[in-house]
């Protein structure tokens, strides 16, 4: 096993545009608006681009390699990789819109619910997004408000720029505001549940459909009031690194490095860990050799590889799933927060 690159899976939607070309991707003519970067989803497979493996998709590896790939995941099976990684460019605003948890999911969609993170890359001045709902909008209200064509007045609105992320579980009403670029990590699920689309009409004139039946059903009415912006827990700062907890919870923790020297990693040959560079370019160094880094590129560390080394001048998400005890309030805490200033700080840990 090695540090495994991927062909970007693009995806052409209406809101696209081309801004992702700063993030190195080489794009057809037309407007880009995702670069699924490392995906088992049946809607845009993984295709590995370097090494003895390029040409194989990730879903075969894991039919072969599961265990020294993905590591000990709960439950793991070769085809449920559970995360999916894209890279956002919101040239105009996205639907409104809301996911559904796990249970629901599989039982209408067949799949997983959609968990997620946003992580902004760029954003133009006053640049905003729509995340929950304002203060005392009940479901009468937002019904009500959906058949008066009045939707907009109950959405909350929070300006972000580059360097702010936001956790959103399912049940949260949400939409990416135009002049926007984002990475997305997420559950390995593509179930969104369109509320509002601004009449807009496709290149065949076509408006595209809503689904509010059930976004209705999964909208978590009591928890869609927060518009907190978390500010995440440094938990190592040196010469070398810059190290900081994001957001956290039972399917994937998120982490920023800002790495100026470099930086030792591990494995333990129990946990996948993947890498999307935002800044700079570097080295992934492993016992059996080294796989570079650049802006835009998205790297997946194999449970197998065991220790390895980032070195560079690079800023780096870094996803993996975590235990929860272990790799978020075991090793904060060690450090001196409290349990109640993790949950304030690390987005997800908190009931929203």
């Amino acid at each position: 096993m090695y540090p495994f690159k991927f062909v970007p899976v693009y995806k052409d939607y209406i809101w696209g545009g081309r801004s992702l070309i700063k993030f190195g991707k080489d794009l057809d003519e037309g407007k880009t608006a995702e670069s699924w970067e490392l995906s088992c989803h049946p809607d845009g497979v993984s295709i590995i681009n370097n090494g003895k493996y390029k040409g194989n998709t990730l879903i075969s590896m894991l039919d072969t390699y599961s265990n020294e790939i993905a590591g000990d995941l709960p439950e793991s099976k070769s085809t449920s990789f559970p995360l999916l990684i894209k890279l956002i460019d919101a040239n105009d605003k996205l639907s409104v819109q809301v996911h559904p948890d796990d249970e629901f999911a599989q039982i209408h969609e067949g799949e997983l619910g959609k968990n997620e993170m946003w992580y902004i890359l760029d954003a133009k001045p006053d640049a905003k997004l729509i995340y929950g709902l304002k203060p005392g909008v009940t479901r009468e209200v937002f019904e009500n408000a959906v058949k008066e064509n009045s939707l907009q007045d109950c959405l909350n609105y929070i300006e972000v720029k580059a360097g702010d992320f936001i956790n959103i579980p399912a049940g949260m009403v949400h939409a990416i505001g135009e002049g926007i670029v984002l990475a997305e990590i997420q559950q390995n699920s593509n179930t969104t549940y369109r509320i509002y689309d601004y009449d807009r009409k496709d290149s065949k004139g076509n408006t595209r459909p809503l689904h509010l039946e059930k976004a209705l059903q999964v909208i978590n009415f009591q928890g869609n009031n927060s518009n907190l912006l978390y500010k995440g827990l440094e938990y190592k700062t040196s010469i070398e690194a810059s190290l900081k907890m994001l957001v956290a919870n039972k399917y994937f923790c998120v982490e920023e490095y800002r790495v100026f020297s470099y930086v030792e990693q591990n494995t333990n040959h129990t946990q996948f860990h993947a890498y999307v560079c935002i800044e700079g370019q570097g080295n992934i160094t492993y016992d059996d050799g080294y796989v570079s880094l650049a802006k835009g590129e998205t790297v997946l560390v194999p449970a197998s590889i065991g220790k390895y080394r980032i070195e560079g001048e690079v800023v780096l998400l870094k996803t993996y799933v975590p235990d929860l005890e272990k790799d978020v309030f075991a090793r904060l805490m060690s450090l001196g927060y409290t349990k109640q200033a993790i949950m304030d700080n690390v987005g997800g840990l908190c009931k929203y």
